[in-house]
């Protein structure tokens, strides 16, 4: 009751930390879906109301909980942290960027109606047909004899996702040459910041604090460490550079990639992310799906957990 009291309610830094998260995620969203549009990649479904709003709720949820909220604790410290992380917390925000990009496919592509009714006619009579309807009022296209049948659920979600690809351990492969270049030039880009800042602003610019969440997560074992960084890798090149990327472009998925990284505590290390997001941007843009990415990301990760955080915990201070 007492910390209730403490409360300034006319405060109005105390209404953007508490709303400001909540906005941005609702303009985020709608910025999405007008993008989605815009570039002809809206999924049939979403032309259903009901199943539109449902993708927006989705979508937008995440955006609040996973990418904005971390904007709120911005200049604020935050008291009594667990003191050891659990196994399931490490994978719980991939499993939701799992749920919402899975939620946003099914509510796009699958049929809830009866099953499609396509009509089919020689190659020479397609042109006549005009296009019918579903029960759900989406169009269904014709389909003329001698055309392939229509894709699968499955075939759909990895062309929609980035997951298709000629040769899945040969862009796995590249990834892994890439990964090991991007993390040096993240790394040197960190060393030329860090170095500007010294000599424009002076030691005090740098941090000079290994985050709390540091020790912890060098505490786990190597196994389930490795298996976080392979996870990130999946998850968040599904979401960020499979789903967003393509209906958004690089430049926004990569903010928000980065703000979504706000929650490790430490902003600096967002001049790591923010380069590492661009690079794995290019990387998907050029090899036309994410499985380079996956693999440059779980590599990076890899490094950082294994050699780096160690390293750090050995060498720098912490609370």
């Amino acid at each position: 009751m007492q910390a209730l009291k403490s409360i300034e309610l006319s405060d109005p830094v105390l209404w953007i930390r508490l709303f400001g998260p909540g906005l941005l995620a609702l303009g985020a969203v709608c910025l999405l879906h007008a993008l989605t549009a815009r570039k002809r990649l809206l999924p049939p479904g979403l032309a259903i109301p009901w199943r539109r709003m449902l993708s927006f709720l989705l979508v937008g949820a995440f955006f609040w909980l996973a990418v904005f909220s971390p904007l709120g604790l911005l200049g604020l410290r935050v008291e009594h942290l667990p003191q050891k992380i659990q196994g399931p917390e490490l994978f719980l925000l991939h499993g939701l960027m799992a749920l919402t990009v899975g939620g946003w496919f099914l509510l796009g592509f699958a049929r809830l109606a009866p099953a499609r009714r396509v009509m089919v006619a020689p190659a020479g009579e397609a042109a006549a047909l005009e296009p019918a309807a579903d029960p759900d009022g989406v169009p269904v296209a014709v389909e003329p004899l001698g055309f392939a049948p229509e894709p699968s659920l499955g075939q759909k979600f990895a062309a929609q996702l980035g997951l298709a690809a000629p040769s899945v351990w040969r862009e796995m492969g590249l990834g892994l040459l890439l990964g090991v270049a991007a993390w040096l030039v993240a790394l040197g880009a960190i060393l030329i910041v860090a170095l500007v800042l010294y000599r424009v602003v002076g030691e005090g610019a740098l941090p000079k604090e290994v985050p709390e969440v540091v020790p912890m997560i060098a505490g786990l074992p190597v196994l389930l460490r490795l298996l976080v960084s392979l996870s990130a890798g999946f998850f968040e090149e599904l979401f960020f550079r499979g789903f967003l990327q393509p209906r958004m472009g690089i430049l926004l998925s990569t903010v928000l990639f980065a703000l979504g990284h706000l929650s490790y505590g430490q902003p600096f290390l967002l001049v790591g992310v923010t380069i590492l997001s661009l690079i794995l941007g290019a990387i998907v843009k050029w090899r036309q799906n994410i499985w380079p990415a996956v693999m440059a990301h779980a590599v990076f990760d890899a490094v950082q957990l294994l050699v780096i955080v160690p390293f750090a915990l050995r060498n720098l201070p912490h609370g």
